[in-house]
């Protein structure tokens, strides 16, 4: 894909990745970003706290330059965070994540849970890491990740369907029953803040986690 002749076409779609309110943030942190080699590719919609995003899956932006002089106040640089989240190699993906990852707003979550349905296994595990609320009922992170799965069902299957598919294809060999699987086990931290989230089952979209090797329910 090709870069449009218009640079504010590449903006305007960093932009649709955030709440409207946070707009001139995004435009100080774009200032920042050298250009793209190649426009931003294949736009995921989802719905936070009643407003629709549209979040690119990957970017081609090089990282700012450590000599780069700007205002990063804390939104902006969550910002960015979130922004190289989506960046097309995996280690900028994992460095800018764990500085993300433990962030309170919901506008964040829906690039950690895309992040949870991709193949980087260092990336899976720094999510469980800096999710250690999931897995207190009652938490602000159980409720945060509740509320936008509960709003974004077909997002999350197709997660669901993502995590198992890497599993099978990348880390069978490795993790021999997809429950030990650390991408199983962070889609049943998620289940779990959805179920308390609306009190009720969910559809589930993978195999069961097992217990053991030899398939024993958990």
């Amino acid at each position: 894909m090709q870069l449009p002749q218009d640079p504010s076409n590449v903006a305007h779609a960093l932009l649709a990745a955030f709440p409207t309110r946070l707009a001139d943030d995004v435009r100080k942190v774009l200032a920042v970003m050298p250009e793209p080699r190649i426009a931003p590719m294949m736009p995921f919609q989802v719905e936070v706290q009643g407003e629709t995003f549209a979040i690119p899956s990957r970017i081609y932006n090089e990282e700012p330059g450590a000599d780069v002089e700007w205002d990063p106040t804390g939104t902006r640089q969550v910002i960015l965070h979130c922004l190289y989240s989506r960046h097309h190699e995996g280690h900028v993906r994992q460095r800018h994540l764990e500085q993300l990852v433990a962030s309170g707003e919901p506008w964040v979550v829906p690039f950690v849970v895309q992040l949870a349905g991709e193949y980087v296994l260092e990336i899976l595990e720094a999510i469980g890491r800096g999710l250690p609320g999931l897995a207190i009922p009652g938490s602000a992170q159980r409720r945060l990740y509740g509320e936008f799965i509960a709003r974004n069902p077909a997002f999350f299957a197709r997660t669901e369907r993502r995590v198992v598919s890497y599993w099978s294809c990348y880390y069978r060999w490795k993790y021999g029953t997809f429950g030990t699987y650390p991408g199983c086990v962070l889609l049943e931290a998620f289940r779990a803040a959805v179920v308390e989230q609306v009190g009720a089952e969910w559809p589930r979209h993978t195999p069961p986690p097992l217990a053991n090797e030899s398939g024993v329910p958990a």
